[in-house]
C-alpha cells in the first residue's frame, strides 16, 4: 500500500515536471498582478533572446530583394509591452530596421502635435495655424496625398484661431483612408475616441493592445498600441504613422488661455509620420520640408516660428487634391504602381501566349 502511494506521488511529480518544461521557453511565468492576470512575457527570458522578425523588401529601390531583420533590442514590430520600442522596417532609401517607440514622438522628424506644431523633414520645428473648420494639404506627392481637417476656437480679442488637427484623410492609388477624433465633452482615458473609414466605408477596431484591422487586400493595416486612443497605421511601401488622440486639458486651457468651453475638450490628433518613398517634388505644408532643395523660410530661434501657406495648401475637402500646389493624381499613382510591379517581374517568357504563370499576355 505504502509502495503504491509512493509510486503515485512520483508519477505526479514527473508529470508536473514534464508539463512545466513543455511550455514556450520564452513565456517565463510572471507573478500575478493585483487583478489576478499575468503580465505579458518579456522579450528576454532566462538568458534566451527571441529571434528578431524578418521582412523581405519588394519596394523598387536599392533595398529590393533584401531581407531585413529586427535588432535584438526590439525583435518585434508591436511588442507585448505597449511602452516598449518596436521594430521599424524601412525598405526605402535607408534600407534598415531600427527601434522606435510606437506612440508619437512630438519632438521627432515628421511630428504633428499640439496647436499644430510640426517638425519638418529637415529637422526644423515650425507652427502652421491654418483656419478652424478648414482642410489643408500636409503632403502632396505623385502617389500620396495627406490632408488635415482643423478645428479651433478664437477667443474674443484675438486676431487668429487657436487650431488643432481633428482628422486626416489619406489618398493613395485608388484608395482613401480617414482617421479622426470624436467630439468629446469630458475626457475619459479609458474610452476610445477614434473613428475610421476606408474607401468611404466606416469600420471599427475593438479596443485592446495589438488588435488589428486589415484592408480587404492588405493595402492598409491599423493596429492598436495599448488599449485605447493609440494606433499604428502602415501603408506598404509608402508610409507608417503613429497616432494618438489627446484632449485639451484644464491646465492647457488655463496656461494658454484657449477659452475652451465646458462641453468640448477639443480632442485632436498627435501624429508622427514616417515616409518610405517620397519624390523630390513632394509638396504640402509638411511634405515640402522633405525636398532636397527646400530652403526653410521660418525664423529659427524664435519662440513660435510660423510657416505660412494657407492660400497655397487649402483644399476643398478632406479627400481632395485641389490645392494650388497639389501634385497627387489617383490615376497616375495607380499607373506608376502597375509599372513598378511589371518592372519587378523578371524572367518573363513571351515565347508562349502566357508568361510563366504570371497571367500576363505578351503581344508584339
Amino acid at each position: 500500500m505504502e509502495m503504491a502511494k509512493a509510486v503515485g506521488i512520483l508519477v505526479m511529480v514527473i508529470a508536473l515536471f514534464v508539463q512545466s518544461n513543455a511550455r514556450d521557453p520564452y513565456a517565463t511565468p510572471s507573478p500575478l498582478n493585483p487583478r489576478g492576470q499575468a503580465p505579458p512575457p518579456p522579450f528576454r527570458v532566462a538568458g534566451l533572446t527571441r529571434p528578431g522578425e524578418k521582412e523581405k523588401c519588394y519596394q523598387n529601390s536599392r533595398c529590393l530583394g533584401t531581407t531585413l531583420q529586427c535588432p535584438k533590442e526590439c525583435p518585434e514590430r508591436n511588442p507585448a509591452d505597449p511602452t516598449a520600442k518596436g521594430c521599424f522596417v524601412d525598405c526605402g532609401p535607408k534600407c534598415e530596421a531600427t527601434c522606435k517607440h510606437r506612440k508619437p514622438n512630438c519632438e521627432g522628424v515628421g511630428a504633428l502635435c499640439y496647436d499644430p506644431r510640426f517638425v519638418g523633414g529637415d529637422g526644423v520645428m515650425f507652427y502652421f495655424h491654418g483656419k478652424s473648420d478648414k482642410d489643408f494639404s500636409l503632403v502632396s506627392d505623385d502617389k500620396l496625398q495627406i490632408n488635415a481637417h482643423f478645428i479651433g476656437r478664437r477667443p474674443e480679442g484675438r486676431t487668429r484661431d487657436y487650431t488643432w488637427v481633428q482628422s486626416i484623410g489619406i489618398m493613395f492609388g485608388t484608395h482613401s483612408f480617414i482617421v479622426g477624433a470624436n467630439k468629446v465633452a469630458e475626457w475619459d482615458e479609458n474610452v476610445d475616441q477614434f473613428f475610421f473609414t476606408f474607401d468611404k466605408q466606416t469600420f471599427s477596431l475593438s479596443p485592446g493592445h495589438r488588435n488589428v484591422w486589415n484592408a480587404p487586400e492588405n493595402e492598409l493595416t491599423v493596429e492598436r498600441n495599448g488599449e485605447f486612443n493609440s494606433i499604428h497605421v502602415a501603408i506598404p511601401d509608402l508610409m507608417q504613422l503613429a497616432i494618438s488622440v489627446m484632449p485639451i486639458t484644464e491646465e492647457d486651457n488655463r496656461v494658454h488661455k484657449y477659452g475652451i468651453p465646458s462641453n468640448d475638450c477639443f480632442a485632436h490628433l498627435a501624429i508622427e509620420f514616417k515616409y518610405l518613398n517620397l519624390s523630390p517634388a513632394v509638396e504640402g505644408v509638411l511634405g515640402q520640408t522633405y525636398r532636397p532643395d527646400f530652403k526653410n523660410p521660418v525664423k529659427v530661434g524664435v519662440p513660435m516660428p510660423i510657416m505660412g501657406g494657407e492660400d497655397k495648401y487649402g483644399t476643398s475637402s478632406l479627400l481632395s487634391a485641389d490645392c494650388k500646389l497639389c501634385v497627387f493624381k489617383a490615376e497616375a499613382a495607380s499607373t506608376r504602381f502597375e509599372s513598378l510591379l511589371i518592372e519587378s517581374i523578371t524572367g518573363l517568357d513571351c515565347t508562349n501566349k502566357l508568361g510563366n504563370g504570371y497571367g500576363l499576355v505578351c503581344r508584339r
